[in-house]
């Protein structure tokens, strides 16, 4: 089995996000870089099939060279190898990122044979534009499946399941597919010491890209309001412990 996992390098922002003053781009002034939860989910998944079924997990970043970085934490916890589109660090869109990955799709399947599956986080960490496994999908005419939340693949067929409200909706597609997984698909493990030595003498493709002219815009990033917190205060010492006890009855633990 042949599996090809696409990241991207995005801010780690673990608290309050902020954004630029003209709201494009998440101020990385003061955090650091990782790839989604989504991205890990699919990078854990493309080791764990591989695992199970034997072949070579390869995983690919088109984004500046520092993203070197993203790909060797993911081949320390089992891809083989790794193919990086180096590009000049300005933003691509969704169009000419999933050109781009086309390409390289097919310049490696004409050397190696076909991908059985080509894994994405359901949406980038950072812009959220859900487009490109599904752009990938429909230019090289493979099924597409997104959102999925357990994924299993035999005799050449992938099952893929979406969590809906009454349950699990479940489609079957015939492999070589495009898949897109959510965060909690899978628990991702942690590179470990030793893989991450084994990680720097993983082989790594780079190639240099000129940003074509993009045809998609973006307008504006917005933070989603967070939902208002409050907190109750019982009262001080001995005198809020009957407030607790009545608190406690009320909640049925008592």
């Amino acid at each position: 089995m042949r599996v090809l996992v696409c990241v991207k390098r995005v801010p780690a922002v673990a608290g309050r996000i902020t954004l630029t003053e003209d709201e494009r781009a998440i101020d990385t002034k003061y955090v650091g870089f990782s790839v989604g939860p989504h991205e890990e989910c699919a990078v854990e998944e493309a080791v764990r099939l591989v695992e199970a079924n034997g072949g070579e997990a390869v995983v690919l970043t088109l984004g500046p060279a520092e993203a070197l970085e993203q790909l060797r934490d993911a081949m320390a916890i089992g891809a083989a190898r790794a193919i990086h589109l180096v590009t000049d660090g300005e933003d691509w869109d969704a169009e000419s990122t999933a050109g781009a990955i086309v390409d390289a799709i097919r310049e490696d399947e004409a050397a190696n044979g076909p991908f059985d599956l080509v894994l994405l986080g359901n949406e980038a960490a950072d812009s959220g534009g859900y487009q490109v496994a599904v752009r990938i999908g429909r230019a090289l005419g493979r099924p597409v499946v997104t959102g999925i939340k357990g994924l299993a693949v035999a005799d050449g067929t992938a099952r893929c399941e979406q969590e809906v409200a009454d349950g699990r909706d479940v489609y079957e597609v015939r492999t070589p597919a495009v898949v897109a997984v959510l965060e909690g698909i899978n628990l991702p493990r942690y590179p470990s010491v030793p893989g991450r030595i084994r990680a720097k003498s993983r082989p790594v493709a780079a190639s240099n890209l000129v940003r074509p002219a993009q045809r998609l815009e973006l307008i504006r990033l917005v933070v989603p309001e967070s939902a208002a917190k409050q907190a109750t205060v019982l009262g001080h010492g001995s005198e809020a412990a009957a407030a607790v006890v009545e608190m406690l009855q009320g909640a049925g633990v008592l």
